[in-house]
């Protein structure tokens, strides 16, 4: 049985920033976090492509023993994104949005992944999410994504699932337009009383930050020379984090902690490449090599006043 179940998008992204292009790659938050968990963990993705969708990309995601019963393949065409992001790579804009066969999608979770012990919601409705969390059989942890137009046009959906999970995934806007609440640390204890007992805000380049109950965990990210593409960098971080726990099998304060720091590892990888290329060619070993030199990089001197 696997140890983690990611329900969420499988997609081709057309990209174009600063450093370059590509008119067609695989993509989604179900795909990114797989890739990534895998590297930790069992992992069994949960989602629906169409019948264009390529057989060495279905190969790929087979050659990470990423078990795909779950990956539902319809009549039509895989759901289709693409966008622009600017100079500074902070902000994109869309230019096309091709729901395809992912506007029918309706996740159905194989008898044989119900009971796996970790789950992860990715970005998806959350009234799917929802329904994925009614299926399943009391998962030892939750997490799940978000994003804000699901707080614009589902927030009582939202709401409502976020009664079944341990830990929410967003970033700074997201936390405020849930939450009302300004100052992000004011924002998790507003969150934490909605169901999930811990909460990371997404600070992109400036790293994240885990609340607990009573406790806060602030993390950098990796310094970078190249950055060619965010796409997916927090698919990346949720999926790390998530197979890092699975394999511990266990969540505390500390493997929290860590997972949170495999996360920026993880994802400092995913952003020197276009799409899934730089966390589909990444071993635990690599990510080992910069987690080593990142840690000695955020050692805190002892300061003496």
């Amino acid at each position: 049985m696997p140890e983690l179940l990611i329900v969420g998008s499988v997609a081709y992204d057309g990209l174009q920033t600063p450093f370059g292009s590509v008119a067609r790659i695989l993509g989604g938050a179900a795909t990114y976090s797989a890739l990534a968990s895998s590297l930790f963990a069992k992992t069994a993705l949960v989602g629906v492509v169409g019948r264009d969708f390529a057989a060495s990309d279905l190969k790929l995601l087979k050659s990470k023993g990423i078990d795909l019963e779950g990956l539902e393949v319809a009549e039509g065409k895989t759901f289709f994104w693409k966008g622009v992001y600017s100079k500074d790579m902070n902000s994109r804009t869309t230019l096309k949005t091709d729901l395809n066969v992912f506007a029918d999608f309706n996740p159905k979770i194989p008898a044989s992944t119900r009971a796996t012990p970790f789950l992860f919601l990715a970005n998806i409705h959350p009234a799917l999410q929802m329904s994925v969390v009614r299926q399943v059989r009391k998962p030892k942890f939750t997490a799940l994504d978000t994003m804000n137009l699901w707080i614009q046009i589902a927030k009582g959906d939202l709401q409502k699932v976020l009664k079944h999970v341990d830990l929410i995934v967003l970033n700074d806007e997201e936390i405020r337009m849930l939450t009302g609440e300004y100052h992000l640390t004011r924002g998790a204890r507003a969150l934490a009383k909605m169901g999930p007992s811990h909460v990371i805000v997404k600070k992109g380049e400036h790293g994240a930050l885990l609340f607990g109950p009573g406790w806060t965990f602030l993390s950098p990210s990796v310094p970078l020379d190249v950055v060619k593409d965010p796409t997916g960098a927090g698919d990346t971080f949720a999926g790390a984090l998530m197979g890092y726990l699975a394999r511990k099998g266990k969540v505390t304060k500390e493997t929290l902690k860590e997972a949170v720091l495999v996360g920026h590892w993880v994802a400092s990888f995913t952003v020197q490449d276009f799409g899934v290329r730089s966390v589909a060619k990444l071993t635990r070993a690599m990510v080992a090599k910069r987690g080593k030199a990142y840690t000695q990089a955020a050692l805190i001197p002892r300061v003496k006043l």
